[in-house]
């Protein structure tokens, strides 16, 4: 496993290397199952697997949750070369922003609504750095985690709107054994939390198992924060219902079609988010 902490040593790689075809994992590091079950997907399908760890400034409307935001290099090395990763890309911030201002692109409204209405700027932030990503590393495929579904449709966008020949890999949603999706921001959270949090995903599978067809997607939101801030330290942020592809609200199920569920919740100090599919 080669460890590479510059852009000018990443692109000399590059131009010593024959192009092989590369996939790539980007991630803000401290990493999970969640992660590695993204890298052993890109082992499986490419020649060359770059994941890159930086913790991005610009995507966090907080900068006490920046500050907080776990980081642990060293683990996070050791776990990537235990699944036998290619590259390891570890820039810096003066790095990566050098001469790079980010880039424009046409939201079509997908910054403002949900994650985007409780995060301004965020969105903003992730293609910033992905698209500074894409343009050094230069892969055929990239790896993302569903979790992160609204990021996963304002990529999709990025990459459709600045013609870059790259594929788009969604990768499903790994859990812990209770049900909590993985997510760095766990590492935050005490063992009793951790238990309490997965009254999330069982709060949403009782909505899957139980909504109908005609069911107005408002009594689920208000049934889904009524559950949620009965079990302190929990507090609900938001929920909503969306087609899947478009993300656009949907104000009522109607039989034969599938919408996602979107949530956030946080569990004391730490935020949570998740989704899942609902058919009907």
């Amino acid at each position: 496993m080669k460890i590479i902490n510059s852009v000018a040593e990443y692109k000399d790689f590059l131009g010593a290397s024959n192009k092989k075809q590369t996939g790539f994992v980007p991630t803000m590091g401290a990493l999970h199952q969640g992660h590695l079950s993204l890298v052993r997907k890109s082992l499986s399908e490419n020649d060359l697997t770059v994941v890159s760890i930086f913790v991005n400034p610009k995507q966090f409307n907080d900068k006490s949750d920046f500050e907080k935001y776990p980081r642990t290099l060293e683990k996070d090395l050791e776990l990537l070369k235990n699944v036998k990763c290619d590259i390891v890309f570890v820039p810096q911030t003066d790095d990566i922003y050098n001469n790079y201002d980010g880039i424009k692109i046409d939201f079509k409204g997908l910054d403002k609504i949900y994650e985007g209405k409780f995060r301004p700027g965020h969105f903003q932030g992730v293609v910033d750095i992905v698209y500074r990503l894409f343009e050094i590393v230069k892969p055929n495929n990239a790896y993302f985690g569903e979790k992160d579904f609204q990021q996963l449709a304002i990529i999709k966008l990025m990459v459709t709107q600045t013609n870059l020949p790259i594929n788009i890999v969604p990768c499903e949603i790994v859990r812990e054994k209770s049900g909590l999706a993985m997510s760095s921001r766990n590492e935050r959270l005490t063992e009793k939390q951790r238990d309490i949090a997965s009254f999330i995903y069982k709060t949403m599978i009782f909505i899957k198992e139980n909504a109908k067809p005609g069911d107005k997607s408002e009594t689920w939101i208000n049934f889904f924060q009524t559950e949620i801030n009965k079990h302190s330290p929990l507090k609900y942020e938001y929920a909503a219902f969306c087609e899947p592809n478009t993300l656009i609200s949907v104000s009522s199920f109607e039989k034969n079609k599938g919408v996602q569920m979107c949530v956030a919740v946080w569990c004391d100090q730490v935020r949570l988010i998740d989704n899942l599919f609902l058919q009907f």
